[in-house]
């Protein structure tokens, strides 16, 4: 299904010229007829044989196979042993892309890259170049994301590659690139049987070259994305009911092990206990905060104690609301059989700085132990699927409830203390403390849902100037009113995957719906935010990221207007209701 989505649509012109780009031979095809001038002489026609590469489609695919499965398993574990910055892969792809492409030109420097190979006979048999070319494709082939992904995904950043996943990540690769093969194989058999393509294979050679050049040019601009957008997902309603059948989440759900195969047996948000077996083990962190000397914390060493276990991320707006309830329920209960472990899973790389998660803990004054969980090991071995997520563990070590998301406060407590008096029934519980917590309401329905301004995650920008990726670019609003929950840029901004980074005159414009508006923004400077186009505030922006209210009010339809210092970083708006 991913291979026939609208995400492969911008990669089947190059696919079927490199596989119609054969190579000519160094045999001579000679004709001879008796001449036209009435003496018999004989005209000699000599032209050169043109073949073409069978292996060349499988060649082409085997390597877009090749370099997507390592890519996707690995990348981010070569990148980081090596020191490299993520967007290497994606440029080292790109060059590979154009360098096969002036070979495909220019016929001598095609000989130089394909030099390396000469000692290996069974690619150098078929010319190396169509194994190059899918090798560099691979690295920049980003099939729309779905339920397989997202496993392969997290599988690669816990680093926990086992036989099956790696087949899994196998089978999907060959499964997305059928198309691509079909498409290759399609330029073959054009470049055999069409005389056109006989007759000038040199030319076509050479359009093959420009249309990879033009693809890896197309690529740093973002071309192919903005197609994608624009063309509508005539296979997401399919896509969707396979993904969400009980089967494919069932095979999917991720790393399902005999620590945790037992999860299941706990309906998330129930208000009574359940016995959902033992507590998966806490692993793979990389750092430790409120412990003693930094040391990690084991459930083993809990034995007695009722253990809540909370999956958050500091700049997630859904766990800063639940912040205050848990640093209040430790407050209240950690003298009377409680512990709190917070699992820090970062959503966005800059969370998995230590020092912006130290400044986290101590903005949200958390005192019970959090480990950082880079690598979503824990996460992982939880199979948890969501930020923010809680775990209610009773004093034997047993899973007794899970809450995903927001709300519920009163039923998590009432389990809480439900599980201190099973495990100890002397205790003197003091009267509940959910109903003074003082947090942020959840948002309902209706209010404009979290907003990206970061390329990856871009749904909602409307402006009439193209995003760039990775460049400086001038923006511009669009004429008239901002579509309702889209947002614009104008003045520069440089757009980077995550964030977009404010240049001189740089402005943003959203329209909302919600009571709160919330800004994760880093850097040094301001920000200076109007409402409608009346009176402008001015909020001070300084340090790593994170989430500043630049908006209080009702929750009517609005339209915020901000302006950025040079060099601020903007990452995401969240929405919510007042208190």
């Amino acid at each position: 299904m991913t291979g026939v989505s609208p995400c492969v649509l911008p990669l089947l012109p190059v696919i079927f010229f490199a596989g119609a780009s054969g190579q000519e031979s160094g045999a001579d095809d000679t004709d001879r007829d008796d001449g036209a001038g009435g003496d018999g002489a004989l005209a000699t026609r000599t032209r050169k044989k043109v073949t073409t590469n069978r292996r060349r489609p499988l060649l082409i695919i085997l390597g877009v196979v090749v370099s997507f499965s390592v890519v996707t398993l690995l990348g981010s574990v070569i990148l980081s042993a090596l020191g490299l910055p993520d967007s290497f892969l994606r440029w080292a792809g790109l060059t590979v892309l154009t360098v096969v492409g002036l070979g495909f030109i220019f016929p001598a420097l095609g000989h130089v890259i394909e030099k390396p190979f000469y000692r290996l006979p069974k690619i150098n048999n078929s010319g190396s170049a169509p194994f190059l070319f899918g090798l560099g494709l691979g690295t920049l082939y980003v099939p729309c994301a779905g339920p397989v992904l997202a496993a392969i995904t997290v599988a690669g950043a816990t680093g926990d590659l086992g036989v099956d996943i790696v087949v899994l990540t196998v089978g999907f690769a060959i499964g997305a690139a059928l198309p691509l093969l079909f498409f290759a194989t399609a330029g073959q058999r054009a470049a055999e049987r069409i005389k056109a393509f006989r007759e000038r294979q040199r030319t076509f050679r050479v359009i093959g070259g420009v249309v990879m050049i033009a693809l890896a040019v197309a690529l740093v601009f973002n071309v192919p994305a903005i197609l994608q957008r624009a063309i509508p997902n005539y296979t997401g309603s399919i896509e969707n009911r396979i993904a969400e059948s009980d089967t494919v989440q069932g095979a999917l759900a991720p790393s399902l092990n005999d620590q945790n195969k037992d999860l299941d047996k706990c309906t998330p948000g129930a208000d009574e206990l359940a016995e959902c077996g033992k507590a998966p083990d806490i692993k793979g962190t990389q750092q430790w905060f409120n412990t003693e000397n930094g040391e990690a914390v084991s459930l083993d060493d809990l034995q007695g104690k009722v253990v809540l276990i909370d999956f958050w991320a500091y700049s997630c707006i859904n766990c800063q609301r639940d912040s205050p309830y848990i640093v209040k329920w430790y407050d209240t209960y950690k003298d009377l059989g409680l512990e709190v472990i917070g699992i820090h899973s970062p959503e966005f790389t800059f969370e998995k700085d230590a020092g912006n998660v130290q400044s986290a803990i101590d903005n949200e004054g958390i005192e019970y132990p959090v480990g950082q969980d880079n690598n979503l090991s824990t996460w992982t071995n939880y199979r948890n699927r969501y930020w923010p997520a809680k775990y209610l563990v009773d004093a034997d070590g047993t899973v007794r409830a899970i809450k995903f998301g927001e709300g519920s406060y009163d039923t998590t407590e009432s389990l809480i203390r439900e599980l201190l008096l099973e495990a100890d029934p002397d205790v003197d519980l003091p009267d509940p403390v959910s109903g003074g917590v003082k947090s942020p309401t959840p948002a309902k329905k209706g209010t404009t849902p979290e907003t990206y301004l970061g390329y990856s995650r871009n749904e909602t920008y409307s402006g009439p100037t193209e995003e760039r990726l990775g460049r400086a670019v001038d923006y511009r609003f669009n004429d008239g009113q901002q579509k309702a929950d889209t947002y614009g840029l104008d003045g520069t901004w440089t757009v980077e995957t995550q964030y977009a980074q404010a240049g001189p005159g740089a402005r943003s414009r959203i329209s909302f719906s919600g009571e709160k508006v919330y800004h994760v923004l880093a850097g040094e400077g301001t920000v200076t935010v109007s409402v409608d186009g009346g009176k402008k505030k001015t909020i001070q922006v300084s340090g790593t990221p994170n989430l500043y209210e630049i908006y209080s009010g009702d929750d009517k339809r609005h339209t915020l207007t901000i302006e950025y210092s040079e060099g601020i970083q903007a990452y995401t708006w969240t929405f919510g209701q007042g208190q």
